[in-house]
């Protein structure tokens, strides 16, 4: 359960914006979003791999 303590005289939006930032970073939505298909785990595996080498070049370039 997400939590957001509103202080006096506060605005609302501020306090809708902390609790959007909140729910965003516990990744509910993307979750859920993720259990609405199956993904075989050769295709997640092959992600997640081409992923790691795309951050490694970017490292690489990084440091040239």
């Amino acid at each position: 359960m997400i939590i957001v303590p509103v202080k006096e005289g506060e605005n609302i939006d501020k306090a809708l914006k902390k609790l959007k930032r909140k729910f965003e970073k516990t990744g509910v939505l993307k979750e859920l979003r993720n259990r609405q298909k199956f993904t075989k785990p050769s295709v997640i595996r092959r992600e997640q791999r081409l992923k790691a080498i795309y951050v490694q070049k970017m490292q690489n370039e990084e440091m040239d």
